[in-house]
């Protein structure tokens, strides 16, 4: 009865997923009320995306796929905003840091 939805996008940012990014990632996760978790591998491990500390230990390095799926109401919007944040570089383009 829980829908599903999942997809890949491959990090470019220049320092992979650190600090900031993390923090966007999460922060961007937790307003979705399905769950929501990552990977660097197609079989797993999967963490939550809503745990900063998690996230951040994933540790995923430029160029590594991350593989997204989420289960819930809005699962496909929460993938679809999840690897948007990915492929735009977590927006950190010209903001200024």
């Amino acid at each position: 009865m829980s829908e599903t939805a999942s997809a890949s996008v491959e990090i470019t940012h220049d320092v992979g997923l650190h600090a900031r990014p993390s923090v966007k990632l999460t922060k961007l996760a937790k307003g979705f009320v399905s769950t929501i978790e990552i990977s660097s591998s197609a079989e797993g491990p999967w963490i939550d995306a809503k745990s900063i500390v998690k996230v951040m230990a994933l540790k995923a390095r430029q160029n590594t796929t991350l593989h997204v799926r989420a289960s819930g109401a809005d699962c496909e919007a929460a993938v679809a905003a999840v690897t948007g944040l990915v492929q735009r570089d977590f927006d950190e383009a010209g903001d200024g840091q």
